[in-house]
């Protein structure tokens, strides 16, 4: 479903009602995102490419369960995820223990429906989840535009997840400006081949000068206005 979803506000659950979850403290749901369109402008000085797109988060969902611990450990469902320090819910626990002056005492595990290496933002999405978890977990009382503003060192993506779920970013995709009630279908279908691509990669291959020179803030106000005017210079 596309729709307005407010990603300030996750959804809880708590473990206790659900008997196969009953160790764990409580359970919060953590989107998919997809872009209604993006467009690459130029490559920057400092090697990022400045991007314009239109964010809009989708009701696809991991899910992670927090629980308090003598230290920090992290399971995933899917053996193929790397649950060392390169995941990106590793980066974001040590980060917050940086900024909130807190000791990596939990245990995370999460539940993996949203494919990767997709596009789907789920990496970033688990990333901001997590603050969001651990600031309830450890009641710390931080603002959620304060995690967002942390959540920038993780990558671009990661602030989005803290916004009202459809969102025109432009700079690197960190800088947001919340976009109300876009006349949008309500439901979208995704499909993923049985590969994956990495960002970088991508990127590596994407020449601008061949690009459409298509004008952002004109497909913004198409889309607005209930046209479905869609593309993604990326493809």
């Amino acid at each position: 479903m596309l729709n307005h979803y407010d990603l300030s506000h996750r959804s809880y659950t708590s473990s206790k009602n659900e008997p196969t979850s009953s160790f764990f403290d409580f359970v919060l749901s953590s989107p998919a995102k997809i872009n209604l369109f993006f467009k690459i402008l130029f490559k920057r000085p400092d090697g990022y490419h400045e991007i314009a797109s239109l964010y809009q988060a989708i009701r696809l969902f991991d899910y992670l369960h927090f629980k308090k611990a003598d230290t920090f450990t992290l399971t995933s469902s899917d053996p193929a995820l790397a649950v060392d320090q390169t995941n990106l819910i590793t980066k974001a626990v040590f980060l917050f223990c940086k900024h909130a002056g807190v000791e990596p005492r939990l245990h995370i595990h999460l539940d993996k429906n949203i494919p990767m290496q997709a596009g789907l933002g789920g990496g970033s999405g688990n990333a901001a989840t997590t603050l969001f978890g651990m600031n309830a977990l450890f009641n710390t009382g931080i603002s959620s535009d304060k995690l967002a503003l942390w959540s920038a060192e993780l990558g671009s993506d990661v602030p989005f997840f803290f916004s009202s779920g459809s969102s025109y970013c432009t700079g690197r995709g960190e800088i947001l400006q919340d976009i109300d009630q876009l006349k949008l279908p309500n439901t979208v279908t995704i499909v993923k081949p049985d590969f994956g691509l990495s960002t970088q990669l991508v990127y590596s291959h994407c020449k601008i000068a061949d690009l459409p020179h298509n004008d952002p803030i004109l497909t913004l106000e198409h889309i607005k206005h209930g046209s479905l005017d869609f593309y993604n210079d990326l493809e």
